[in-house]
């Protein structure tokens, strides 16, 4: 019996992280201003990543005498930089998005079908 609440409740739990996960996410990516602030901060902690590991850190990540170290610091540098050049990309396609559709409103509030520059 107490197993069967330990299992429901470790279950509970996992499903409630997951949520949180979603909609911290869905935050992130909705909102303009969030997602650029995200940007600025996975970069730097990049950065901050990229100069300790070349400067103090280098003789603690050695690879010959820490391999698994080195590689999990390098692959978490990495994985911070690609998330940011990820949102970068959204950020652009939706910037892009949205300067289309104002124009196409201001063309049917102008009431112009084609620019000049389409005929």
């Amino acid at each position: 019996m107490q197993s069967t609440v330990s299992k429901n409740s470790s279950q509970e739990k996992a499903q409630g992280a997951t949520s949180l996960i979603i909609h911290v996410t869905r935050g992130i990516i909705r909102n303009r201003s969030t997602r650029r602030k995200t940007m600025f901060v996975l970069l730097m902690v990049a950065l901050i990543l990229l100069v300790s590991g070349s400067t103090f850190l280098q003789s603690t990540l050695n690879p010959r005498e820490h391999p698994a170290e080195f590689i999990l610091f390098w692959l978490i540098c990495a994985w911070l930089t690609l998330t940011a050049m990820l949102l970068a990309i959204f950020d652009l396609l939706t910037l892009r998005l949205e300067a289309r559709m104002a124009e196409r409103a201001s063309r049917t509030k102008l009431g112009m079908r084609k620019t000049p520059n389409e005929e």
